[in-house]
């Protein structure tokens, strides 16, 4: 039998009335159709767009007194191995730490997991270290290509091995470069790890002479019998020969030349060879191919589009085909025959 409505609760007459009202309000209202693009307040949102930077390249000067101008150093290190006496002397020299910015390239091997410990440990002791102290920046890359050859002396300087070590040579150097030269760098150093002795004022020393791209002569101390001697070891810095040309005229598209190696008879002239006793510290020499060991170059070089190239370049390649190309682009390289720096005896 139904139930009375007089004998209903007023509580379910209640929620009844209240029930049929959300109806009504919820067909009789319009519906809103926009939706928020962001579960953040109002109060969270920025105030303003991030600040735009902008920066004025030719206003960046690259003086023969970079010191005094304030022109800011990147120093850049391809590291396969890390030795104390590189680090030693880098931090011996002389320039503002302040107007120095560092980068650094391992290979991604387990060797590579050695040295960045080690590298990571000697800019650690810097960076936290005295203010004063400090360098600009520092930025460590990992490389993500493999290292092709062994990276003792006698397996990487092999002939045979040549085309395929420098050309992993050049891509670690495009790299480091591509990914560290920012908008404020008016001069970049390439600086082997493996050198391990230079005068304490390299830099100033190198950047006096004005040039788009420098390098010094690098030698390598030995013993022999007893007795302290020096021998050249960078063959990479030379004046152009007519028998090299005529020999690239032969050579198919991806063939390259490489110097120092008496299979390869280019009778190029070394600077390796033209250092005088006595000479000239500052003397000047014209090159048409530059070694890596130590090397000086305006960013604007760089900036412009010359880089390593990992390829046969005009039957060149790495270093020597980055001088190739900076003379295609206007720039010519230099030598100081009589300046030297030192390589590691292994």
């Amino acid at each position: 039998m139904a139930r009375s409505l007089r004998r209903a609760s007023p509580i379910t007459l209640l929620l009844g009335l209240i029930l049929c009202g959300g109806f009504l309000v919820f067909f009789l209202t319009p519906t809103d159709t926009t939706v928020s693009t962001s579960s953040k307040s109002a109060s969270q949102r920025p105030s303003k767009p991030p600040p735009v930077k902008h920066y004025k390249l030719n206003g960046l000067t690259t003086s023969n007194d970079p010191k005094t101008n304030r022109e800011t150093v990147l120093i850049l290190t391809p590291m396969a191995k890390f030795y104390d006496q590189y680090w030693n002397n880098l931090l011996a020299l002389t320039f503002p730490r302040d107007l120095i910015e560092l980068g650094f390239i391992v290979p991604n091997s387990r060797e590579g997991n050695i040295v960045l410990g080690k590298l990571q440990k000697a800019i650690d002791k810097v960076q936290s270290g005295p203010k004063a102290h400090r360098f600009a920046g520092v930025t460590v890359l990992r490389q993500d290509f493999d290292v092709p050859v062994s990276q003792n002396e006698k397996d990487r300087h092999a002939l045979a091995a040549q085309k395929e070590r420098r050309a992993a040579m050049a891509k670690a150097r495009n790299s480091l470069v591509f990914t560290t030269l920012g908008p404020t760098i008016a001069w970049v150093m390439w600086l082997d790890a493996d050198i391990v002795e230079t005068p304490h004022t390299l830099i100033e020393d190198l950047a006096m002479h004005n040039k788009d791209i420098i390098v010094p002569n690098c030698y390598q101390r030995y013993t022999e019998n007893g007795v302290q001697k020096i021998r050249p070891y960078d063959f990479n810095s030379w004046h152009e020969s007519e028998t090299a040309l005529k020999m690239a005229e032969k050579l198919g598209p991806d063939d390259i030349i490489v110097e120092g190696y008496k299979e390869i008879a280019t009778w190029r002239s070394l600077m390796a060879y033209e250092l005088k006793d006595g000479g000239q510290i500052h003397a000047e020499t014209k090159l048409d191919g530059v070694g890596g060991t130590v090397l000086l170059v305006k960013a604007e070089v760089h900036r412009d589009g010359a880089m390593f190239p990992p390829f046969a370049f005009y039957h060149l390649i790495e270093t020597e085909g980055f001088a190739k190309m900076a003379k295609r682009l206007g720039y010519q390289p230099w030598g100081l025959p009589n300046y030297l720096v030192y390589h590691y005896n292994e």
